[in-house]
């Protein structure tokens, strides 16, 4: 069975399926760390011009190196998509990943998270002028992924609005280009990095809801070192200010 059916499984079941990553003491002895993240998000991870991976979360994996291993350049990075974050970690593929994981109750029956280090929510972009805010949407038109939670999150917070599917961010771009879709919405971080290639559009200030994004790690006690690490080392980010600049240097809200 693939990893990604097993984790299916296990969660339509109520299996109690347990993550086998490296104990701190595994990592330590090896030199490096391995983490899962994102390459194709920007700004939390993806190829810059040079073709060099930057962004947030990979300034994050870079400064746990440091952290774990006194070296930010300690570190492997394993780029993810999305239905493979959980199953990597679980086949011990990876010892952490940080890569856009919101803390939910199903995944934390499977791994531990670490202390938040970024408030995620759904948002919405336009390329429209003159419209204060996502209410004033009301009676437009707008794009929402087909299948994703913005759905209903939307219906519930901007009632008035008409919701449109599209099948990726490309169509919803293409909509918002020929006026189609009068905003479109998605996740914050991701917007964010939309609107620094085409600054053209903004995002409505106002967050629709809130998402934790944190640090996914194995569960069980053999882990607790390596859980009370990565712990320490986003409080001691969050108190030193560093994660806000970190925040603001990659255009994040």
């Amino acid at each position: 069975m693939v990893a990604g059916a097993s984790l299916a499984l296990g969660l339509a079941l109520g299996t109690d399926l347990t993550s086998h990553g490296a104990e701190l003491s595994e990592i330590l002895e090896r030199g490096h760390l391995v983490v899962g993240v994102k390459d194709n998000v920007r700004p939390l991870g993806f190829h810059n011009e040079s073709g060099e991976l930057v962004g947030f979360e990979i300034d994050l994996a870079r400064q746990l190196a440091l952290e774990l291993l006194g070296d930010s350049n300690a570190v492997q990075l394993q780029p993810v998509a999305n239905r493979d974050r959980l199953p990597l970690l679980l086949a011990d593929d990876v010892d952490v990943v940080i890569a856009r994981m919101s803390v939910t109750t199903p995944r934390a029956r499977l791994v531990d998270f670490s202390l938040p280090y970024y408030l995620d929510g759904t948002a919405l972009v336009t390329r429209l002028s003159g419209l204060a805010d996502v209410f004033a949407l009301s009676g437009q038109k707008v794009g929402v992924l087909d299948g994703a939670s913005t759905v209903d999150i939307v219906r519930s917070r901007v009632p008035g609005v008409e919701l449109v599917g599209v099948e990726s961010y490309q169509a919803a771009l293409a909509g918002l280009e020929t006026g189609a879709i009068a905003a479109f919405a998605a996740d914050v971080s991701v917007l964010s990095g939309w609107v620094q290639e085409y600054p053209q559009y903004r995002i409505f200030p106002t967050l629709l809801s809130g998402d934790a994004l944190a640090i996914a790690m194995p569960r069980g006690v053999q882990y607790q070192s390596l859980r009370q690490q990565v712990d320490a080392a986003v409080e001691s980010w969050t108190e030193s200010g560093w994660l806000q600049e970190r925040m603001e240097h990659w255009g994040l809200p």
